[in-house]
């Protein structure tokens, strides 16, 4: 009998615990964000780390609109416990930022921003420099060799755009020609007929024979596209869309290359058993995807929906062991 009793009472700690680490916190993702309770080692959780911290680290690049960008005038709050090298909540914005801001907030802890490349993000073995990575960036078999796969936050077709001027009218037009591409990125994979992604319709073959340039980002390659110096370059339509709508001149061709969705990356190589910290993201994405949260934040950063068919994406299916 004393054997049940005290059975029964540790599995009902076990209970609270569990019930205390699945429920959203009202806080914000700002400075003003409530501290969360501590359940599990700091120094052998990513989770508990963050916690612990009372801040999760976010990978963004202030010049990627409308994915991310920085607010002209933001004010840091006194009582940030970003780090002096870190942007705030406030100091930047767009649809993946604010996906960052969502995971922070549901956990209790403010949200710190840190501007690596994405060449460093995708390679993995960030040395705990950052902990989440929303950057538009697709849920990709190769980068699980290094990096754990989220809950996407949307999905998107991706397409090639062409000088306004460009006599091109399909895309079988720019076979051969001068394309651009982000280094080492779904696309650039693409067009050398590399690319496996998992749950996407990949229309193989549209062009032939690329001279294929690369760059580290879309925004630098879209406007040398736009002068003339590339036949072509080949992104997800928001950047692309979001290029034409700042001036650059551009058009997208008809046709789509693929489509891929879009997943908020953790470090596999940190050290820490991260299994608790992907959970807990998993939960948070797929809870402001019921609640219409992240339709909302889609319709306004991209005029679009691609939120919802995201929230369809079963993660389950693509193998992912996370320790």
């Amino acid at each position: 009998m004393k054997r049940l009793t005290i059975g029964l009472a540790v599995l009902m700690v076990g209970l609270a615990a569990c019930g205390s680490s699945t429920q959203d916190s009202k806080s914000s993702g700002g400075s003003g964000a409530t501290q969360a309770k501590v359940t599990a080692d700091p120094s052998k959780d990513k989770l508990a780390q963050i916690r612990a911290r009372g801040t999760v680290v976010l990978f963004t690049d202030p010049k990627y609109p409308p994915q991310s960008y920085a607010v002209k005038s933001a004010q840091r709050a006194a009582s940030t416990k970003c780090a002096a090298n870190q942007l705030t909540a406030p100091e930047i914005t767009g649809y993946d930022a604010e996906s960052g801001k969502l995971v922070a907030k549901a956990l209790g802890v403010e949200a710190c921003f840190v501007t690596p490349s994405w060449t460093e993000v995708t390679a993995g073995n960030w040395g705990d420099r950052w902990d989440l990575a929303y950057g538009s960036g697709a849920i990709d078999f190769d980068r699980m060799n290094v990096l754990y796969m989220t809950q996407p936050s949307y999905t998107t077709p991706t397409d090639f755009f062409v000088p306004k001027n460009s006599p091109a009218k399909t895309v079988a037009d720019i076979s051969g020609k001068k394309i651009g591409a982000c280094a080492g990125c779904t696309m650039e994979k693409y067009l050398r007929g590399t690319l496996n992604l998992p749950g996407s319709r990949i229309q193989k073959g549209l062009v032939g024979k690329p001279d294929i340039v690369t760059y580290d980002t879309e925004v630098p390659g879209l406007a040398a596209t736009a002068k003339g110096k590339l036949d072509a370059f080949l992104c997800s339509v928001p950047v692309g869309d979001g290029a034409i709508k700042d001036g650059e001149a551009l058009r997208r061709l008809a046709t789509p290359a693929y489509y891929s969705y879009k997943t908020g990356y953790v470090d596999k190589q940190s050290g820490l058993a991260a299994g608790p910290f992907v959970a807990r993201v998993n939960q948070i994405m797929r809870a402001r995807q019921a609640d219409g949260t992240m339709k909302r934040l889609s319709l306004k950063f991209f005029g679009a929906d691609y939120a919802t068919k995201a929230a369809g994406f079963n993660l389950a299916r693509i193998g992912q062991h996370v320790t």
